[in-house]
């Protein structure tokens, strides 16, 4: 009766109905927690098949490719895909080797050279194709045979051959090191990030309204198909303004471009890097598919 004169009864009626929603609400919060918990783990999951059946198909590619040449009885040991720690241990090892003066040779072959240089040749001897066949490839070997194999980095560095008392190894050729910006360019998705290592510092991403399919009624395909490279050439000129506006002052030094296979050759005369990568989705999404892409390795054990 108190309460109730009081107007107590009300405000204790409207605190239980906001202890429920809050309650209800932590619920929410948990089921949505859980389901992305699932959701990591299943893209995990999915990311480790999608490795081992690249693996799988570098592996049949090669076969096809060796039936089709006179080194029928070559193939590698094994090949795999690495990054991140896997691929730091893996560095971490050769960087170890030690040889005496001359023992250890170090070579980056380019894609499509006609012709291995000559050191290749000798120290690989009849398994020199193997490295043809990797390219573009950083090769490596001693002279006690005890290490053969070969690494497609990121950042591929000039081609060069060089024996020395180990093997010469960049971690910038194949690791996120120091500071630099990586932009993922798609017909209707930009994003751009800067980073120092595996860290992102900024963030910059938008989508274009690029038409991808022609109605049946309307345009005629010749129009559409006109209509549709002016919004990809807007689109572009959108992304070069976005990644000038990064790298001016003093911004990254280094600028890697991924994305699209077509547009890449827009980049390539101001990126240290380019490489295809089938990131797709929402730009901040897509850019961390692409990150983790574009820092893979593929190592062949020879």
């Amino acid at each position: 009766m108190l309460d109730e004169l009081l107007g107590r009864a009300e405000l204790k009626e409207r605190i239980a109905d906001l202890q429920e929603e809050k309650r209800h609400l932590e619920r929410r919060i948990e089921a949505e927690e859980e389901r992305r918990s699932e959701a990591a783990t299943a893209r995990q999951a999915a990311e480790e098949r999608v490795n081992r059946l690249e693996d799988r198909i570098a592996e049949l590619e090669d076969r096809v490719e060796r039936t089709e040449t006179d080194d029928e009885n070559l193939d590698f040991r094994s090949v795999e895909t690495v990054r991140g720690d896997r691929l730091a241990e893996v560095l971490a090892r050769l960087e170890s080797v030690g040889t005496d003066r001359e023992g250890a040779l170090t070579a980056m072959v380019g894609d499509g050279d006609a012709d291995l240089p000559g050191e290749v040749e000798a120290a690989f001897g009849d398994h020199a194709a193997l490295v043809g066949r990797a390219a573009p490839c950083l090769a490596v070997t001693d002279d006690a045979g005890l290490v053969s194999a070969a690494l497609v980095p990121p950042v591929a560095p000039d081609p060069f051959a060089t024996w020395a008392d180990g093997f010469r190894i960049d971690r910038q050729w194949f690791l996120p090191t120091g500071e630099f910006a990586l932009a993922l360019v798609r017909s209707d998705v930009f994003a751009l990030g800067t980073y120092e290592g595996r860290e992102r510092r900024e963030f910059e991403g938008f989508e274009s309204d690029v038409k991808s399919d022609h109605s049946k009624g309307g345009f005629s395909q010749g129009r559409f198909e006109r209509r549709r490279d002016a919004q990809i050439d807007e689109h572009l000129e959108q992304c070069e303004d976005a990644i000038a506006e990064v790298l001016a002052g003093d911004g990254p030094d280094r600028l890697f471009v991924v994305g699209q296979r077509t547009l890449l050759g827009e980049f390539e005369s101001r990126a240290d890097a380019t490489r295809p990568v089938d990131a797709t989705g929402k730009p901040k999404e897509a850019l961390d598919d692409a990150f983790r892409e574009f820092w893979t390795t593929r190592l062949y054990r020879i």
